[in-house]
């Protein structure tokens, strides 16, 4: 059986340790924002513009799905599976700002989530205020149009208020888009070096 099985792990071993990129230092999850969670935001929001081909509003990771760090150095596809495991989809879904809120009161309720650029709010109370997306202040009546996991858009981590609303989905896996955005800013001759923002903080 061990012979039987040796060439495909073989092959998976020189699949998991080829290097896609280069980290510019050592990132790690935190809460209630981090530079790894940035990045990762960062990286659905600009693969979900680019799969879906349309405007993204806003991106979001719920923070228990990161379930590593990223070290210094190289990047290896296997690092990716490392930090996201789970074959967890990248959706679209269109929501309504007063649904969008019930969202972020989760997130802030859970000491923050990773979002992308372009979306800063405050903690208060484990509630979202001050919330600011793309320059303009959340309004309830608008339609904004987020990139998230699969997993949540069902009603994971306590977001049964996503539960209902249509999904736009390709198939699209999260960790493809990890994967593809980091080989992506290697081919520009980029590393990935996100920063805090300050786009989620504790007005307590």
């Amino acid at each position: 059986m061990v012979v039987m099985l040796q060439p495909y792990a073989l092959a998976i071993n020189t699949a998991m340790h080829k290097v896609i990129g280069t980290s510019a230092d050592t990132y790690v999850k935190d809460q209630p924002e981090s530079a790894l969670g940035n990045f990762l935001a960062d990286c659905f929001q600009e693969m979900a513009e680019k799969k879906f081909n349309r405007k993204i509003d806003a991106a979001f990771m719920n923070d228990g799905g990161i379930r590593t760090y990223l070290s210094k150095g190289d990047i290896t596809i296997g690092k990716i599976f490392e930090i996201m495991p789970f074959d967890n989809l990248l959706i679209l879904q269109e929501l309504k700002g007063a649904v969008l809120q019930e969202y972020l009161n989760v997130m802030a309720a859970d000491g923050g989530w990773p979002v992308s650029k372009g979306v800063r709010m405050q903690i208060k109370n484990k509630k979202a205020v001050n919330v600011v997306l793309n320059g303009k202040a959340l309004d309830i009546d608008a339609v904004y149009t987020v990139a998230h996991s699969d997993y949540v858009a069902n009603g994971g981590s306590d977001c049964s208020m996503l539960s209902s609303i249509p999904q736009i989905n390709r198939g699209y896996l999260m960790r493809d888009a990890i994967i593809e955005y980091v080989s992506a800013k290697s081919s520009e001759g980029k590393s990935i070096q996100p920063v805090i923002e300050n786009r989620v903080t504790d007005a307590n």
